[in-house]
Parts: structure tokens; sequence; C-alpha cells
């Protein structure tokens, strides 16, 4: 249930709001708006008797969300939400910010040369996997705590934000004291446990869609940590299992539209994992900007074919920059904009 405030309602309006949901044995959750202050109620299983609320003085109108995602869901919230996870790097916005980096952290020299190279091609952040779930236990797992710290060095030398996966409840934590954004992956985002964790954290959190999850599944795993009091979600569409083998995964695009009409939380693609092939990346980044994602999440190596995990599936440098150009073209001619890498900044100042 949302209720939602009169233009001109006054904080004690919306403190007597609060105070009458949590009498009714429900929690409250106030979210003020550009144009005007909504409280949601959440903890209940079912439809809630809303005349103890019509009456108040300063509500407008209740509404009951119907959908089993209550605050994910675009009626709890109109307006957009923007995540922030570095100065000048917001998800959600009239700016598209395109993440890239190598699938893994293997060298003190690979990820800061990748980080500078991406960085000068147009990224906003970098990506990188310190600790890797793979599909076999024979393949390379990932640097794990020294992957981190080979992470913080590639930021403090390129002044990009950290995006990196956390595997587990004990890793979560290590993890949030690195990334500017805790990535949480396919295979764990029914991990109801692991989110609940990164819910408490406190950062960021870009949430992807599992294999063979729908688009209600992203949203109700969304549900379980905004339910946790963390609101800085970014989902992700990465690609679903499918009966063809000629890709890696079906890169649904349709599920970019499709969650914006149902959720206020932003959605970002990965053209990289949504299809498994280099060659198909740059013009299925393109196809995401012009589907009206949030941004993008590429993964690019100094030297793809040397590369230690989804090699086949990375850009080189000069591919990635080719994609960047091409994207600032597509989101011009959707009255967005890419958002400007620390490179491009520096030129520009320069």
């Amino acid at each position: 249930m949302l209720v939602v405030m009169n233009h001109d309602a006054t904080a004690e309006h919306v403190a007597r709001v609060v105070e009458v949901i949590e009498e009714m044995g429900y929690q409250a959750r106030p979210m003020p708006g550009a144009q005007r202050t909504s409280v949601g109620l959440v903890g209940n299983d079912g439809r809630v008797d809303a005349s103890p609320l019509e009456s108040l003085a300063g509500v407008a109108e209740v509404i009951h969300v119907t959908k089993p995602y209550k605050q994910a869901a675009r009626e709890w919230r109109q307006e957009n939400t923007l995540v922030t996870i570095a100065p000048g790097v917001v998800f959600g916005g009239r700016e598209i910010p395109i993440i890239a980096g190598p699938c893994s952290v293997e060298s003190e020299h690979q990820i800061v040369l990748a980080a500078q190279q991406v960085r000068a091609a147009g990224a906003s952040a970098l990506r990188g996997g310190a600790f890797k779930p793979r599909s076999s236990p024979y393949s390379f797992q990932g640097l794990g705590m020294k992957g981190l710290e080979l992470l913080a060095l590639a930021r403090r030398e390129t002044g990009l934000p950290i995006v990196t996966e956390a595997l587990d409840e004990e890793g979560a934590h290590r993890v949030a004291e690195v990334a500017d954004l805790i990535q949480v992956g396919a295979r764990n985002m029914q991990n109801y446990a692991l989110l609940k964790t990164i819910g408490r954290l406190g950062k960021p959190v870009l949430l992807k869609r599992g294999m063979a999850a729908t688009i209600v599944d992203l949203l109700m795993s969304a549900e379980y940590l905004l339910a946790e009091g963390n609101t800085q979600v970014i989902l992700c569409e990465r690609g679903i299992r499918s009966f063809d083998p000629s890709t890696r995964n079906l890169f649904d695009l349709t599920a970019i539209p499709l969650v914006q009409k149902l959720s206020h939380l932003p959605i970002i693609a990965d053209p990289s994992h949504g299809t498994g092939l280099r060659d198909k990346v740059l013009p299925m980044g393109r196809a995401a900007i012009a589907a009206g994602a949030d941004g993008l999440i590429v993964e690019v190596h100094p030297n793809p074919d040397r590369a230690m995990s989804d090699g086949g599936q990375t850009l080189f440098p000069e591919q990635f920059e080719r994609l960047v150009v091409a994207a600032r073209t597509i989101a011009a001619a959707i009255d967005r904009s890419i958002t400007p890498g620390s490179g491009t900044r520096t030129a520009a100042n320069g």
C-alpha cells in the first residue's frame, strides 16, 4: 500500500501517517519526491483496510499495490530511482554510464592497463572479478582478496569506481570494503540469504538476471534488497538460457522497456554475457542503448586471446572504443547522452 500525500502536506502530516501505520502493526517507509511525499506500508501479506489512513490530514490518496514486488513496483514510486556509485556516475537519469573491464582480475599489470584503456575510451566505471563463480571447478576462480587489492590499486591509478561480484555472505563484507557497486551474479540472483546480507551493507547493488529467471523473478529478488532498506539497486539484463546453441544466451532486449514500465529501478544491459560472442557484443550493445538501457557493462581485456576467463566474448580495447563512439550517437538520437568517462573529462578540461 502507498499513501500519497498532498503537495502542501507538512512534516507533521507525514509523521502522523507513519505513526498510524505503525499502530496498525506494519512498517512505514517515507519517500520524499520532487513533487510530493509518499509513505509506503510494508509487512502486509494481503489487502489492508485503508480507512484509518484515508481520513488523515494531508493524505491525497491511498494506492493498493497489487504486485508481489511492492517496493520495486512503479506504483510504489513513479519517479525513476537514481543510483549514484561515484561523483558524476549516476544510473537511471538522462546520462548513460558504461562499465567496462576484464572478466577476471589476473595481475597488477593487466588490471591497471585495462583500467587505463577503458577510461581513455570513455568508460565511467571499471568491472573486474576478484571472486569468480565458474561452471567447472577446474577453471580459474579468481585471485580472491589479492584481486580486491588490485582493483583498489586500479581505482587509485585511474579514478574509476569499482564494480565487482560478491559470491557469499562472508565475502560480501570484504567486497563492500572495496567495491563502489557490489554485483550479484546471475547464479546468485535467488540466493536470498546473500541478498539480505548485501541489502544491509548500504552499498549500491548491481543485480543480474538469472539464467532462467522471469522478469517477475528478477523484481522479486530486487525486493529482497529493498526490504532490507537498500534503495540503491540497479538491475541487469544479461541473457537467459534458450534451446538455440548459436549464442551463449538469448539476449532479451524486450526486458529493458518492460522493466522500465513495471519498476522505477534502473536497468542496464550486458551484451558480453548476453551473446557470448565477441562480434555480437557491438551490435547488441548498440541495440541496448537504442532500447533505452540505463547503462552498459562490457568485458574488455588488453589481450582477450590470453584472457583467463571469457576471452571469446571479450572486446579488444579498440573495439570497445568503437562501441562507445556508436553509443554516443545512438544516445543523442533518443535525447540521452553517455556519461563522460574520466579520460573524457581530463581531455575536455585540458
